[in-house]
């Protein structure tokens, strides 16, 4: 064991998602072998780092968490300490209050961070990194968006919940002869709804990489009906945007570093589709649900590995990583280097091809 590794520090950034108890047992579990090592969980991600809220973690505190969605230790996926929110005087502010952080770093002599999170979390540990803290990254998010892995603990999970909604979807649009409209998450990034979409047959697959023709949606749901499918399912991702248009937008949260809430597109999409085709079309946001609930084996495999890589890279004396999966084999990478970056859908990528041949439409 480094010298200098003694205590460290664990948080989960961002937004909930399938795994993040799988990871945190592995690293505490892991780490508690060590003799002389312990484990701090802060609470509530970086906001519990602003706030000096942590707790040392034992083996009773990660037994039997395995199986559980969410997290123990509480997540935040608004605080940002270099853009920390302040209400004064019925006005909202902002300041940068990353000194009191590396204050209660200090204080809880923690040698280490390791970072449970998507892109906007490693962002955030990224400025630690440049203030001398050693931060280790784990990767997480339904979206499958962070660059550098080829796949995030979560997303397995949320794919088959979304692909276990459009399968039931499926049954109510031929029964009633609907154009039936599923909204999935996934922000920027088509990934979730491109698996889902295929794994669930589903006729039009629409994602923010492709920008979709509304003609070209509704030639596709005319032409099923003349050849006697009289209904059509269509999986849209929440970030999907209109070729001459502009993605739609929930709501602003301005409290949030990330003030963007996308949303809506699937009644959008459902009114135009009615009013051009005729065929009554409803929709159904899947929202939440996606990201809730017990993780597939998949995932607590995927974060258990992901959790006991993130102890050996600091055992083996490592520096500012972030733990990735790439051509099945976990390694890690610069976590400067994935930093405020998004991994997106290529149009070449083999699976929007083998949907193209199946005859999938991308509304392009």
């Amino acid at each position: 064991m480094s010298k200098s590794l003694h205590r460290i520090g664990i948080l989960t950034g961002g937004g909930d998602c399938p795994g993040l108890n799988a990871v945190i047992r592995a690293v505490t579990k892991t780490a508690l072998t060590r003799d002389g090592m312990e484990v701090f969980g802060i609470e509530d991600g970086f906001l519990g780092l602003v706030q000096n809220r942590m707790r040392q973690l034992h083996n009773d505190d990660v037994s039997n968490i395995l199986t559980l969605g969410g997290t123990i230790l509480g997540t935040n996926n608004k605080c940002d300490p270099r853009k920390y929110v302040i209400q004064r005087n019925g006005h909202t502010e902002t300041a940068d209050v990353t000194d009191r952080c590396l204050e209660h770093i200090a204080h809880h002599q923690l040698d280490a961070l390791i970072v449970i999170g998507g892109d906007g979390t490693m962002s955030v540990a990224s400025n630690f990194v440049r203030h001398g803290i050693n931060c280790l990254g784990v990767p997480k998010t339904i979206d499958n968006d962070l660059e550098g892995t080829d796949v995030t603990f979560g997303f397995a999970t949320a794919c088959m919940i979304a692909s276990e909604a459009l399968d039931r979807i499926h049954t109510t649009a031929a029964s009633h002869h609907r154009v039936m409209i599923v909204e999935i998450m996934g922000r920027n990034a088509g990934w979730l709804a491109l698996y889902s979409g295929l794994a669930s047959g589903a006729d039009i697959i629409l994602i923010p990489e492709i920008p979709y023709d509304i003609e070209k949606i509704c030639e596709k749901v005319r032409t099923r009906s003349r050849h006697g499918k009289r209904f059509s399912i269509v999986a849209v991702s929440e970030g999907a945007r209109a070729l001459d248009g502009k993605q739609v937008v929930d709501r602003v949260d301005p409290s949030s570093p990330d003030p963007i809430r996308l949303g809506g597109i699937g009644r959008v999409l459902a009114q135009q589709i009615e009013e051009k085709t005729q065929i009554e079309t409803r929709t159904t946001v899947l929202g939440h649900v996606q990201r809730g609930g017990t993780p597939v084996a998949d995932d607590r495999i995927l974060a258990t590995q992901f959790g006991h890589a993130a102890i050996k890279a600091l055992l083996d004396g490592k520096e500012n990583r972030m733990i990735v999966m790439k051509g099945g084999v976990v390694t890690d990478i610069d976590i400067l280097t994935v930093a405020d970056k998004q991994r997106l859908v290529t149009l070449d990528h083999p699976l929007v091809a083998a949907a193209r041949d199946l005859g999938t439409s991308f509304g392009d």
